[in-house]
């Protein structure tokens, strides 16, 4: 009966501790994003010019530009899946950038540069609905700067 108890108190532990790592554990686009963040804001003050790819510290092959007010039903039709609880645009000037790789996000921007620290803005010639550059585009970006805030354009 003892030997029962200690199974069954083993087991609910491990159980427990199982759960409590998933919950801790980040998904691979909200660290890539923290990694972006580093790289962009450590692109030195008399730097003009870079290459997107130079700056994204992971592998992508397709980046979205979403504009304003786009329905999360849309971003999730165009990238070709649902992968998280994303949050729509509700203002200008916000960013909705999704990397992805192998067609699955690897890195996803969402909010307000300022609050961010840094953002990413392109505008490409396609029909997804959506900006979108691929890896094998020109990635060279002006790198502006206001208030501490880093802006990559193309």
């Amino acid at each position: 009966m003892k030997f029962n108890k200690t199974v069954v108190i083993i087991g609910f532990g491990i159980i427990c501790i199982a759960i409590l790592m998933n919950l801790l554990k980040k998904d691979i686009w909200d660290v890539n994003e923290k990694l972006l963040n580093e790289e962009a804001s450590a692109i030195g003050p008399s730097v003009e010019n870079v290459n997107l790819q130079d700056v994204t510290p992971f592998e992508w092959d397709e980046v979205y530009s979403f504009t304003p007010y786009t329905l999360k039903e849309d971003i999730y039709e165009t990238v070709g899946y649902k992968w998280d609880a994303i949050s729509e645009t509700v203002n200008e000037g916000m960013n909705q950038i999704v990397f992805l790789k192998d067609g699955k996000v690897v890195c996803y921007l969402y909010g307000y540069p300022e609050n961010n620290g840094y953002g990413i803005s392109f505008e490409s010639n396609n029909d997804k609905g959506a900006n979108v550059l691929n890896i094998k585009d020109d990635l060279n970006f002006q790198v502006e700067r206001s208030n501490s805030v880093v802006y990559l354009k193309n």
